[in-house]
């Protein structure tokens, strides 16, 4: 099948064979076999579509498609499952040592021809990237009608970052490039978008004259969950800040773009990331988690999960701000942390007071406008209007904050909540790079967490702890509090 890319005269194609390195991992078997499986029954893969897992595990086909089938029935909903069996017909499998550059012609074999078009899928250590990427050229697992889909964590800082994308870039141009982000995939966060964009009343509302600040939350109540290695050596900042909550952030603040295209789309992302301010030592709040409660069960500190001690940290918060013309001066108050009271991860937009209130002199007393858009776990909308509360109003006349509620399930009802990477894995077969992340955007995300890390180590900031189950330390509210601002909980 071939198509024409929005907004621009460049021919594409829809791949034919899909390759997943890491295919018996974690990501695989809860994310990309459900989502594939999923897009499948709503027949919305191509019929040509072939599915090759690789990964260290010494299987063969059909021990892959059992290793999938059980996949699909502990993490896709039962009411997705329509086409199981067709889709497992799609799947084969080669096992693979990516350190082995031999390994990589069996591959190829497998794999098979490659001139109706390649999608791969890499997710991988950051050790491995460069020795897979030139095993792939090698066996000729590389050309024009190749893309490459990129797996965080691509580095741990800006130098790092580079290096892995000067691999990638030896040998698949940036237009070939898909790095993923999986927030990019979540509806809510593409309904963003239509918020902005497609409706007449926010946009000329949607700067410093009348936005008093911004709130970004990303809150887990897991901790390591499997993940040791490589939290202990990333961090809060690394792994939620750097990626997820800059792009959240730059969704949020961007200008709009000429149209809904992916050169336009990530043209004015990157403008936002270029104006982030360097982060003083009084605008970053670390923190740990120790010893407390989630749920009514008692949880284990950092310290004790990991098994020794570290100074790494499992919360951040930060006080940022975008140096240009729209967003002078309007604080963005950003949150994550791990062993936090609640999962959630939300944009909460904060509307400055009405200049006059003419209600004051009746006693009425009435609080900014507030828009908040939960992404997880529930996706919905919620703007908050002042209302007058019914009454004859001898004592004076009262007012309330009333919300006004779109919870995206009950307003598209019948519709599939879909696994944000379905969207993503279909615009990679099909070759949308709109919801992907280009060089610049990630090298521009790097440069700022860089920086704040480096002031981390010259003003000898350490993670302060808090107990599990907390919204993190007392510091970080008084991050907040100091504005005058209370963080949405």
């Amino acid at each position: 099948m071939q198509l024409i890319r929005q907004g621009g005269a460049r021919v594409s194609f829809t791949a034919n064979r899909l390759l997943l390195f890491g295919a018996t991992g974690d990501l695989a078997k809860r994310m990309l076999l459900p989502s594939l499986c999923a897009l499948c029954a709503d027949g919305l893969l191509p019929d040509s579509l072939e599915i090759i897992g690789t990964a260290r595990s010494d299987l063969d086909d059909q021990a892959f498609r059992n290793l999938a089938r059980e996949a699909l029935e502990k993490f896709l909903p039962a009411d997705r499952r329509g086409s199981v069996a067709t889709f497992l017909n799609r799947l084969s499998y080669q096992p693979l040592d990516a350190t082995q550059e031999d390994h990589f012609g069996e591959l190829a074999k497998k794999v098979g021809p490659i001139d109706q078009g390649l999608a791969i899928f890499l997710s991988t250590a950051p050790s491995l990237f460069e020795p897979t990427i030139h095993g792939i050229i090698k066996a000729g697992l590389a050309g024009p009608k190749v893309r490459m889909c990129l797996e965080k964590p691509l580095g741990t800082d800006l130098e790092s970052s580079r290096h892995i994308n000067d691999a990638v870039a030896a040998a698949f141009p940036e237009d070939q490039i898909f790095r993923i982000d999986h927030y990019l995939g979540k509806e809510t966060v593409q309904n963003l978008l239509a918020l902005r964009f497609a409706n007449i009343f926010f946009e000329p509302l949607w700067n410093a004259a009348h936005i008093d600040h911004v709130q970004i939350t990303v809150a887990e109540t897991v901790g390591l969950e499997g993940r040791v290695g490589f939290y202990d050596d990333a961090g809060a900042l690394r792994d939620m800040v750097q990626n997820h909550m800059l792009q959240l952030l730059s969704l949020v603040a961007m200008e709009p773009p000429s149209s809904f295209d992916a050169t336009a789309v990530r043209d004015e992302k990157v403008k936002v990331l270029r104006c982030l301010r360097l982060v003083g030592p009084n605008e970053t709040v670390t923190g740990q988690y120790r010893a407390g409660a989630i749920g009514g069960e008692a949880v284990k500190g950092y310290d004790d999960e990991l098994g020794k001690e570290s100074n790494t940290e499992t919360f951040v918060a930060i006080k940022a701000h975008i140096d240009n013309w729209r967003w002078k001066n309007v604080p963005f108050y950003l949150r994550t942390g791990k062993r936090l009271p609640e999962r959630v991860t939300e944009i909460v937009v904060q509307f400055r007071h009405v200049p006059h209130s003419i209600f004051a002199g009746k006693g009425a007393r009435s609080t900014p406008n507030s828009l908040v858009i939960g992404i997880q776990p529930d996706e919905d909308i919620t703007l908050s209007l002042m209302a007058k509360v019914p009454g004859l109003d001898r004592g004076g006349i009262r007012l309330r904050s009333v919300p006004l509620d779109i919870a995206m399930p009950n307003a598209f009802a019948g519709v599939h909540r879909r696994i944000a990477y379905e969207r993503l894995l279909l615009d990679l077969i099909e070759g949308d790079q709109t919801l992907f992340v280009r060089r610049d955007e990630v090298e521009a995300q790097w440069d700022w967490v860089d920086a704040i890390r480096a002031s981390w180590t010259e003003h000898g900031m350490t993670p302060k702890g808090y107990p599990a189950g907390t919204w993190g330390p007392s510091a970080a509210i008084a991050l907040a509090e100091r504005d005058g601002v209370t963080w949405h909980e």
